[in-house]
């Protein structure tokens, strides 16, 4: 089994920034992705950004976050962070770490283990 444990939301103005990050404990394992969804309240998880662990951690995003938002990894791998500048309204939600063996995902139901996740909202 992983573990993992987000953590890092919080309240912050419109053109802020938060980091959040997902540690992942447990069975972790060498080849697989990592990957932020977010949950906006009476909407569906939407796939914001992924990383990988091997060849130097390929990144991927959603197209609403690209040059805002930042993914990586830390702590020897085990720790994926996602940097989030000029936020806006829009970015509020509940933000959950998923992981999965393989490749990034976009889809949800493809990941095999989840956060239990951390709020994120952002005033206009």
């Amino acid at each position: 089994q992983v573990q993992l444990v987000e953590s890092g939301g919080g309240l912050v103005q419109a053109g802020g920034s938060l980091r959040l990050s997902c540690a992942a404990s447990g069975r972790t394992f060498s080849s697989n992705a990592m990957g932020w969804f977010r949950q906006a309240p009476g909407k569906e998880h939407v796939f914001v950004a992924g990383i990988t662990t091997w060849s130097g951690g390929s990144t991927d995003y959603a197209y609403f976050v690209k040059s805002r938002f930042t993914i990586f990894r830390a702590n020897g791998k085990n720790t994926a962070v996602l940097q989030m500048n000029s936020l806006k309204p829009e970015d509020t939600g509940v933000y959950y770490c998923a992981a999965r063996y393989g490749s990034i995902r976009y889809d949800r139901y493809e990941y095999n283990y989840w956060g239990q996740g951390t709020q994120v909202t952002v005033s206009s």
